[in-house]
């Protein structure tokens, strides 16, 4: 856990009614670093989020963001927090630069601070060539540079992005990292919800939350190294070869296969260490499958969570009876 802590949770918990959407959550962001929270759909993810901006009030627990209680300093808290939603609310009638100049005015922007703060942020997510676009115009990638930069508009410590990278392409989501690597290094702190395991191995921290309750939390590397995610005398491989797709259902009957996926041209498999290169080489090649390469991996984030949410899937099964 960092010590230098911008953002701190302790036992943090909502109900709706009988309905516990947020259960006895606790972690703690350390400040410049981008903080990664994952979990399934419905699993309280931006019921956590929505209570750090003193959106919703918690039924139990507490949270601070430098220093300020959520609860009782929300003043204080929404002029340090920027909040960007999944569906930011931009004004689709207005231009670009006129979004820019109703947020900043709402934010308590005027004449001369307010010229040079939105030209800064034209500036930096580079969007100066649509300013007098509509912003029902833009681009899915477009629409999200102008939600953040319409968020930045204070110059929050912290910013919150629920899935900020949904529905927009592959270019548009590395270069909006690119921009909250920028900020990072500027010392701001990021959270950031996102289903992308390629974005979750970009952040600094990672939290994953099941079923309301935060099940792990850490840096990307030392979760790839729990336990539950490499089981005693096991080990995982990266099998390529001709026809995967066939090749998967051949492997997925071998004795000590404990898991097999497509991956890509690739297999990833989950096997015991008695499981040896030849065996699956054999297999294959009485399926007329050959040209197979055999590596031996370490465990990806997908794993991770892949492993802790089917373990956990008997409980789910439980308090659904």
């Amino acid at each position: 856990m960092p010590t230098d802590a911008m953002i701190e949770c302790e036992g943090l918990t909502k109900r709706f009614g009988h309905f516990t959407a947020v259960d006895h959550v606790s972690f703690k962001v350390a400040t410049g670093s981008i903080f990664g929270f994952l979990g399934p759909n419905g699993s309280g993810k931006s019921t956590v989020i929505r209570m750090l901006c003193g959106i919703l009030q918690p039924t139990e627990g507490t949270a601070k963001i430098a220093g300020f209680d959520v609860t009782r300093q929300t003043d204080e808290i929404k002029s340090i927090i920027g909040y960007m939603s999944q569906k930011f609310s931009l004004y689709d009638e207005l231009t670009v630069y006129e979004n820019l100049t109703f947020y900043g005015r709402l934010y308590g922007l005027r004449g001369d601070a307010l010229a040079k703060k939105r030209d800064q942020l034209i500036a930096v997510t580079h969007i100066e060539p649509f300013l007098k676009r509509r912003a029902a115009q833009l681009s899915g990638g477009w629409r999200q540079r102008l939600a953040m930069a319409c968020s930045l508009l204070h110059d929050p410590k912290v910013l919150f992005l629920d899935e900020p990278t949904a529905g927009i392409d592959p270019v548009a989501r590395r270069e909006l990292w690119d921009l909250l690597f920028e900020f990072s290094s500027r010392g701001m702190t990021l959270f950031v919800t996102t289903h992308y395991m390629d974005e979750a191995e970009r952040c600094t921290h990672v939290g994953y939350i099941h079923m309301s309750k935060l099940i792990v939390c850490g840096m990307p590397d030392d979760l790839k190294k729990l336990p539950e995610v490499n089981p005693p005398g096991t080990k995982r491989l990266d099998v390529t070869s001709e026809h995967v797709t066939q090749a998967l259902q051949i492997v997925r009957h071998l004795n000590g296969v404990r898991s097999a996926t497509v991956f890509g041209q690739s297999m990833r498999l989950l096997v015991d260490q008695s499981v040896n290169d030849e065996t699956i080489r054999t297999q294959l090649a009485q399926a007329n499958i050959t040209n197979v390469d055999i590596r031996q991996i370490s465990p990806s984030l997908e794993d991770v969570f892949v492993t802790l949410t089917a373990n956990r899937e008997p409980e789910k099964q439980k308090e659904a009876a």
